[in-house]
């Protein structure tokens, strides 16, 4: 196995460009990974990468390398992926993905009870709002919410997620009912907005009478974690845009009410992505199949608790 886990090395220290990322993303130490690379550097009695004090960039042997290299890879996973379906014993470990408020709410809750129906497979979870870039960093599994930029990963739909703008009673009090979007703006309501490296918008888009439309909101406060917006809301800080998952205890207890009824902000999705080779894995199968089925049940009983208004 020391052979193929220096390709996998080589693969990671190529696709992440750097020798200390993909010992982190390999869960070993940067001098294992340069011993690595330099067994194998050796077997092939050439250089792969030209290393600098601050860059490493693959060499022209690298390169060509790094296709055959990868095919050997992919051919080595499904025939291992081939004997746990023959023998219905899947294990390894999943690197998965999520957002702060669906990993929270979801996705870990529901970890130990997959761990105890496959009990060989571990499970390492990296919770965020940031964008992550899914292939780059070596996950099986990306939960994703909201709009998708094209790419070549698998997408399968867990589920519509509805929205809406709220805000608390002690909020509205003080700073009046917002009807629609355009309230937001002229009363210059405080509107607290999700915003993280790499983010591409910061406006929020409302349905209109003539369409969706996106409205330049600003406000006192933002954060990258969703959970912190939904607490300034709580105190009576400003006025947020929630998936009503999030949201939906506090909506039923009236802690949050519904603001700007008139223009209401569109719906977005929940998905699971994959990369395409990784989803003949069985482990990786078991897991999105779990997690979808289960995921669809609980958005559908939190939506149930709570109806939009009419």
């Amino acid at each position: 196995m020391a052979y193929v886990n220096n390709i996998r090395m080589f693969l990671r220290v190529y696709e992440l460009g750097s020798m200390s990322a993909a010992a982190r993303d390999q869960r070993t130490s940067p001098a294992v990974a340069s011993s690595r690379i330099a067994d194998l550097e050796r077997h092939l009695g050439v250089r792969l990468f030209n290393r600098t004090t601050r860059a490493l960039h693959a060499t022209e042997h690298g390169k060509l390398f790094y296709d055959g290299a990868s095919k050997i890879l992919d051919a080595i996973e499904e025939a291992e992926a081939k004997v746990m379906v023959a023998t219905q014993s899947p294990r390894g470990t999943l690197f998965v993905a999520a957002p702060l408020g669906v990993g929270r709410r979801f996705i870990a809750p529901l970890v130990p009870e997959f761990k105890a129906l496959y009990p060989e497979i571990d499970v390492r979870l990296r919770l965020s709002d940031r964008i992550i870039d899914v292939t780059g960093e070596g996950l099986d599994l990306c939960f994703h919410l909201g709009p998708l930029q094209d790419s070549e990963l698998k997408v399968r739909v867990v589920a519509d997620c509805p929205r809406i703008l709220c805000a608390s009673p002690d909020y509205i009090a003080r700073r009046g009912m917002p009807e629609t979007g355009d309230d937001l703006l002229t009363q210059t309501h405080d509107c607290l907005n999700l915003r993280f490296p790499g983010a591409q918008e910061f406006q929020w888009t409302l349905e209109t009478e003539k369409g969706p439309r996106k409205f330049e909101i600003s406000g006192p406060f933002e954060s990258d974690d969703g959970d912190v917006l939904t607490g300034w809301a709580l105190n009576g800080s400003g006025i947020i845009l929630k998936p009503i998952f999030e949201i939906a205890e506090h909506l039923a207890s009236g802690t949050l009410v519904p603001v700007a009824q008139r223009t209401p902000p569109l719906p977005t999705q929940l998905v699971c992505l994959s990369p395409s080779r990784r989803l003949r894995d069985p482990k990786v199968q078991l897991f999105a199949e779990f997690m979808v089925r289960n995921c669809r049940e609980k958005l559908a009983k939190l939506h149930e608790s709570y109806v939009l208004p009419a």
